[in-house]
């Protein structure tokens, strides 16, 4: 029955399904990074202060708030989709998401209506953090539940693609205004343009995620009746152990990316003394270089299967974070480039795989919630923290390569926990084949 159902979706709508989620997942991380590249800009508006750090701090906190609210998305949003479906959810995520995020865009500021408007902006980035748990695991399942079992990987690679372009074009928005405007036109409407853009991005992935179906998988555990009723109990049960494995690997995922996305330009300027243009401009590059080396990684993880990628990427982020924040720190900007793409491979490899086994480690009936759960926990506690951590080790050491030290200890966290998950990369994610080995016996395929 699984190879028939897999069989059935024909190439324009796997086209229209990478589309649908990738839109969604890029208006999620596109406002998560503006919000980042504007912190100074947002910090005058919403956080006057005598004291600009203290302004700045107060920003990130706003940004930090979002993150704790992952978790609790991803048990609601989770639950709600093994219940009712995929689809009717990522339409649910996108609509929040972009919604707020215009909001952000139209709000009045702390000179207009006084402490109203941090205490909005708060309550928005909430409702963010709420929407966005939801939204990467629930998207990884609806782009895997349709895509042929040979090539999960490389069709999966294509959330992550729009991850890393979200970033790059967030960064080159900010450069472009930061470049094109003055001082007081950035403060007066300038930093609005990007979060407004989500209103006409949202609109169009609500439109194209409506218009598809839902999965063959969750159609086919609809029609057996087996939809689960207490997906989170279900999940919480069976599958703590695989929480536990795959979230270890994850952490590596978040870690890496955060280090790799968001600090590595303050390292860039802090430790190796390069200007912000210089420094933006290096991690555009770096950017689009891991956005184009995704579907590279998918076909990679796909002929090697899940375990060895697992394997090289733990190895590999051992081998080359310490060059690579050894040639960041030296203030060359060749240097920096070859030291933030050698972070980038590894970042890559991470996430591309980690799409694929969010959807690959659970069965049908719990995917989405025990995938949303392990995911949201993972990018809280490792993501959310990443820039916090790394400043606060080179403080307490003293040594600017401290952080690269930290990644090296989740890589050997990540290898332990990835490599005792079982081999998925051909397993069926439709009926008893794919149940078999998430209860952690052999699968014939």
């Amino acid at each position: 029955m699984s190879q028939a159902m897999e069989g059935r979706v024909s190439p324009a709508t796997l086209k229209k399904v990478i589309c649908a989620a990738a839109v969604g997942n890029f208006v999620e991380w596109f406002d998560f990074a503006v919000y980042g590249f504007l912190a100074t800009a947002i910090a005058q508006q919403f956080f006057p202060s005598g004291d600009a750090t203290t302004g700045l701090l107060k920003t990130f906190a706003v940004f930090a708030v979002a993150f704790a609210f992952r978790p609790l998305g991803g048990i609601v949003f989770g639950m709600l989709g093994d219940r009712i479906g995929r689809k009717k959810v990522l339409a649910m995520t996108i609509l929040l998401m972009a919604g707020a995020t215009t909001l952000i865009g139209l709000l009045p500021t702390y000179a207009a209506i006084g402490i109203a408007a941090p205490i909005m902006l708060t309550l928005i980035r909430c409702a963010q953090g709420f929407s966005a748990g939801g939204e990467y695991a629930g998207a990884c399942a609806y782009l895997m539940e349709h895509a042929p079992r040979t090539q999960r990987a490389w069709y999966g690679s294509f959330i992550p693609v729009s991850t890393f372009s979200a970033f790059a074009c967030a960064a080159v928005m900010a450069y472009a205004l930061d470049a094109s405007l003055s001082a007081e036109a950035m403060a007066s409407w300038g930093w609005r343009v990007p979060f407004l853009i989500a209103a006409p991005l949202g609109l169009v992935g609500l439109y194209l995620r409506w218009r598809l179906d839902e999965t063959p998988a969750f159609q086919a555990v609809k029609q057996e009746h087996d939809v689960a009723h207490s997906p989170l109990k279900d999940t919480l049960r069976s599958h703590g152990g695989a929480i536990l494995c795959l979230g270890a690997f994850v952490s590596l995922t978040a870690l890496s990316f955060y280090a790799f996305t968001t600090y590595f330009a303050t390292y860039l300027q802090v430790v190796g003394g390069l200007s912000r243009a210089t420094a933006l401009l290096i991690s555009v590059i770096a950017l689009v270089f891991a956005a184009l080396m995704c579907p590279v990684a998918g076909a990679f993880s796909d002929k090697v299967g899940r375990r060895a990628t697992v394997a090289t990427t733990g190895v590999l982020m051992i081998m080359v974070v310490y060059p690579s924040f050894l040639l960041a720190s030296s203030g060359s900007f060749a240097a920096s480039v070859l030291g933030v793409m050698m972070l980038a491979v590894g970042a890559v490899l991470s996430g591309v795989v980690t799409a694929a086994l969010l959807s690959e480690t659970f069965p049908t009936r719990t995917r989405y919630t025990a995938s949303a759960i392990t995911y949201n926990l993972a990018y809280t506690l490792f993501g959310g923290t990443a820039p916090l951590m790394a400043t606060w080790l080179i403080g307490m050491t003293g040594s600017n390569l401290s952080p690269a030290f930290y990644l090296m200890v989740v890589s050997v966290l990540a290898l332990a926990g990835g490599l005792a998950l079982p081999e998925t990369s051909k397993i069926s994610l439709h009926g008893d084949a794919g149940e078999a080995v998430h209860e952690g016996q052999p699968v014939a395929v």
